[in-house]
């Protein structure tokens, strides 16, 4: 059997499981995680979605009116939306920390929303153990874009609006990060949408996301010490654009080539793979760097089969 190949993913291990560290180890490779962003949760946000659920503005209220029009009456949100493991994990910390002191009952209405099977499968965890009696949907989703074509037939099925009410629908809650991409907010209040369709989505930011400090060093470290075990051939898996400037510094390539050699694809030992177009675009534009391998789907399966596809050649 030949060695065994390291292939170095540029993201953080998903815990309880990865399903990219499954496949790869299963494979002829070494896969090893070097994380490139950190996320710190916003604590004064969370503690704000706290204090709505114990207000009760998720609360259907059993003897509301549904031609009422009071504050008492209306139900202030019929569900959240997470599209991140990283808004999952800073709502059940703050629940974990604060705690959540529900009646089951109050929150059989509710609605999660999720964008995939691995986010799901968070919150169904979460859901099980304090949300009782909570709905989740869209785990087949796969992409926000899908999600939100979803959720106006789903949502708009379970909240018809009417002329016959004043009642307004509850609008839903979306736990996002910093930086995050407005599809859904905007498919779902689209201008283009009849009154009576469009859904109020209101955002708040539970977690921010930075380049860690230490991720050139520890690239660095790991790149050196499979050197110096002899490998001759490394992978690098890029998943997003941050942290590739520090990745082609340690490597010597794109703008930084003079200081390591000139690149050659024929001289090198570390071969360069990006997730998808998005990444591989922007090594292109930014640094004038051609990534060896862009997997044609976003997953292991996709990566594995783009690296053995260039090797062969």
């Amino acid at each position: 059997m030949p060695p065994k190949v390291p292939i170095l993913l540029l993201k953080t291990r998903s815990s309880p499981n990865d399903s990219y560290d499954d496949f790869f180890n299963a494979k002829n490779y070494i896969p090893s995680f070097i994380p490139v962003l950190e996320h710190r949760f916003n604590k004064t946000n969370l503690s704000q979605v706290r204090n709505l659920f114990v207000s009760g503005a998720f609360t259907q209220k059993s003897n509301a009116n549904p031609t009422a029009n009071t504050n008492e009456d209306i139900q202030w949100y019929g569900g959240m939306i997470f599209t991140s493991q990283r808004a999952v994990e800073g709502f059940a910390n703050m629940i974990e920390q604060e705690g959540l002191p529900l009646d089951p009952k109050s929150t059989s209405s509710l609605i999660l929303y999720t964008v995939g099977p691995a986010t799901a499968r968070s919150l169904t965890t979460l859901r099980d153990a304090h949300l009782p009696g909570a709905t989740i949907y869209g785990a087949e989703a796969g992409t926000g874009e899908n999600l939100a074509h979803m959720m106006l037939k789903h949502y708009n099925t379970i909240y018809p609006s009417s002329s016959s009410t004043s009642t307004p629908k509850p609008a839903l809650l979306f736990l996002v990060g910093e930086q995050r991409r407005d599809i859904i907010p905007k498919t779902l209040m689209s201008d283009t949408l009849p009154l009576d369709e469009r859904i109020t989505v209101e955002e708040i930011v539970v977690y921010e996301t930075g380049e860690m400090d230490s991720f050139e060093k520890d690239f660095q470290g790991s790149v050196q010490r499979y050197e110096n075990d002899g490998h001759g051939e490394i992978w690098v898996v890029v998943f997003s654009p941050s942290g590739c400037e520090a990745m082609l510094r340690v490597l010597g390539l794109g703008p930084f080539a003079s200081d390591k050699g000139d690149g050659n694809k024929d001289e090198r030992k570390v071969f360069v793979a990006t997730i998808g177009p998005t990444t591989r675009d922007y090594l292109r534009s930014k640094f004038a760097f051609e990534a060896d391998v862009c997997a044609e789907k976003p997953s292991p399966e996709g990566v594995a089969e783009g690296i053995q596809s260039f090797m062969a050649k």
